[in-house]
């Protein structure tokens, strides 16, 4: 399945799910995953229901991570579009005092982190251990 190159350049990409390919947005600020479901639909709501029943799955799965392992006690999920045409889904880890807490995070961020490595293979560990992601080929 091809990915929109903007996701591609944003993010890392760690995974996918029966459906979704699992994205992390490279700036480390606030853990700010993307779901890309495989589907030429360009709405969450225009899939058909078995498919979005999935994604919804997928997305609490990733919700679950965010509060469970990284102790996000909230969590923002918006599938927009307005950028990048293709379906994606945000999903992120929001606490107090976070780099724009309270406002959301688009134009908000004013800081820059990166992943190191270890972090990255420590968080595709889990996801797959405990969240059923898979590797990608």
């Amino acid at each position: 399945m091809h990915i929109h190159p903007q996701l591609l350049q944003d993010c890392h990409a760690l995974g996918h799910f029966e459906i979704c390919h699992v994205l992390l947005h490279r700036n480390a600020i606030v853990p700010w995953f993307i779901l890309v479901p495989a589907t030429d639909q360009i709405d969450l709501l225009d899939l058909p229901a078995e498919t979005r029943t999935t994604v919804m799955q997928e997305g609490e799965a990733i919700s679950r991570y965010l509060k469970s392992k990284l102790d996000y006690p909230k969590v923002n999920f918006a599938a927009l579009g307005n950028v990048v045409p293709q379906l994606h889904i945000h999903i992120i880890g929001r606490k107090p005092g976070d780099d724009c807490w309270p406002a959301p995070v688009w134009g908000n961020l004013n800081g820059a982190a990166e992943y190191k490595p270890a972090e990255l293979d420590a968080m595709q560990r889990v996801l797959v251990q405990e969240f059923g992601m898979q590797l990608n080929d």
